[in-house]
């Protein structure tokens, strides 16, 4: 028994959707040191709607940021990545809930160490030195992600701005007010 399968417009879009929610995903450095030996560059943009570990902490999941990523040999000799972050983030504001319109400035140099190597403890003291432990491979709009996380203020919040519904409060009332009155009267 032959059977058919149709699509619904509604089942295309939601593929649809899921494929360009995934597309970020899919930016990947097979081998990041090699990336960093040859000195390669990629740049490009990301769909904020991609950084599912922001969702909660924006009021929209709309726009995109750009970034710019560079691999480099350093002074010693070491492999090392410059990403650079640009873009506008509507963060929610911790007072009023409203959104804080935040201008990422990221940039973020990182020495590439294969995943598991042993640091010393000079090196990990070293607050010059940033480390970016791999097996090779890099996700590029994980490793965005991961910064832009970084980048972010701990509580953003308007210069002024009032907490909700604190304009309707008016005079405050004292639910103690009537038992100032009983004290210092005997029982």
């Amino acid at each position: 028994m032959k059977q058919n399968f149709v699509l619904t417009w509604k089942a295309k879009n939601n593929i649809i959707q899921g494929l360009s929610r995934n597309s970020s995903r899919l930016k990947r450095i097979s081998d990041a040191f090699a990336f960093a030996r040859d000195g390669r560059v990629l740049k490009g943009t990301l769909p904020i709607s991609g950084f599912e570990r922001l969702h909660d902490l924006l009021t929209e999941i709309t726009g995109e940021v750009a970034y710019h990523l560079q691999g480099f040999k350093g002074e010693r000799g070491e492999f090392m990545l410059r990403l650079e972050v640009t873009g506008t983030l509507p963060l929610a504001c911790q007072r009023c809930l409203n959104a804080v319109s935040f201008d990422l400035d990221v940039d973020s140099l990182l020495e590439l160490v294969p995943e598991g190597a042993e640091l010393s403890q000079d090196e990990l003291e070293d607050d010059t030195r940033d480390f970016l432990p791999l097996a090779s491979e890099l996700d590029v709009a994980e490793f965005v992600e991961d910064e832009i996380l970084l980048a972010l203020p701990v509580a953003p919040r308007h210069e002024e701005c009032g907490l909700p519904g604190a304009a309707d409060a008016g005079d405050r009332i004292n639910p103690f007010a009537a038992l100032s009155g009983l004290k210092g009267k005997p029982n």
